[in-house]
């Protein structure tokens, strides 16, 4: 079994890099300082901003392994497992390491607002990929950080890193927004391989045995994280993905009523347990019934 470092606070990391930690929920990493590190694979207690540079090696998350590149910012969260295992190697890498515990956010803004970034839930190979001015923007807001946690602590300190921490996690949503926004080309064959999911699932009979598939489970056929996936599609598209397979669900039942199908028999065919299942969801998606759309298609 793999060795697996626990990382229950941020002195927990410094530690094991050799880096100083004299904040208790706060630490900061300068690699070039350090390196080179013996490898790790963490089990973090505590949130992670990874910014990469000048590296050439691989890591695991979860069951894959990624390529590191540069200008690249990995996000971990409490409960999260990443890192390259401990086979007793050392590794030269550049970059920052910035770790902070929960305690630190409790009763402030930040520890709201932090539970609505979903870029803490995504995969390594979802990391966003700055370009060269935004990494050295983020560098230079590290840096004051690197200033501040060198001054005696006081009673202001841990507003001014807090203040710090949500100016790169503001930045990082932007360059993420970004980021989707400049692969949108690229990303339009995943709306593409989306929909032939939906309609291979339904054509195959799956929903009849196990229901509208989930956000997971079109995530898990996209290869991406649930999180990832829904900020995605609703970037590229406008509605959520659950919001996108519902209307996918509708369109269905729009055309096998259409086709001269009861409500009825609509719903039993697209695996809704009853029919009044169906009506609810057509009437919350396109503001009328099922009978009524029937009375519509009648009157045309």
């Amino acid at each position: 079994m793999s060795r697996i470092l626990k990382v229950s606070n941020v002195e927990d990391y410094a530690r094991w890099v050799g880096a100083p930690s004299p904040h208790p929920l706060v630490c900061l990493i300068d690699y070039s300082e350090v390196s080179p590190i013996r490898t790790s694979l963490n089990n973090y207690s505590v949130y992670g901003m990874f910014f990469q540079d000048k590296n050439n090696f691989d890591l695991v998350y979860g069951c894959g392994r990624y390529d590191y590149r540069d200008g690249s910012l990995i996000c971990v969260a409490p409960g999260q497992i990443g890192g390259k295992e401990d086979d007793g190697s050392y590794t030269t890498i550049g970059g920052w390491a910035l770790l902070f515990h929960p305690d630190l956010l409790h009763g402030t803004y930040l520890e709201n607002t932090i539970r609505r970034l979903t870029f803490f839930n995504y995969s390594v190979n979802e990391a966003l990929h700055m370009s060269r001015g935004e990494y050295e923007f983020m560098e230079a807001i590290l840096r004051l950080m690197q200033h501040e946690l060198k001054n005696p602590r006081d009673a202001e300190q841990d507003h001014i890193l807090i203040g710090y921490i949500n100016l790169l996690l503001m930045y990082s949503e932007r360059f993420y927004n970004r980021q989707f926004l400049t692969r949108k080309v690229q990303y339009g064959d995943m709306l593409t391989t989306f929909q032939n999911f939906l309609f291979e699932w339904y054509s195959s009979g799956r929903h009849l045995t196990e229901g509208i598939p989930s956000v997971q489970i079109c995530a898990d056929a996209m290869c991406m994280s649930p999180n990832y996936f829904s900020d995605l599609v609703k970037r590229l598209t406008g509605e959520t993905a659950s919001q996108h397979i519902r209307n996918f669900v509708i369109q269905q039942a729009k055309s096998l009523i259409a086709s001269g199908k009861s409500v009825s028999e609509t719903a039993y065919e697209l695996g809704f347990d009853y029919p009044q299942h169906l009506t609810r969801m057509f009437k919350a998606i396109t503001g009328f019934s099922p009978t009524q759309y029937l009375a519509s298609l009648k009157k045309g």
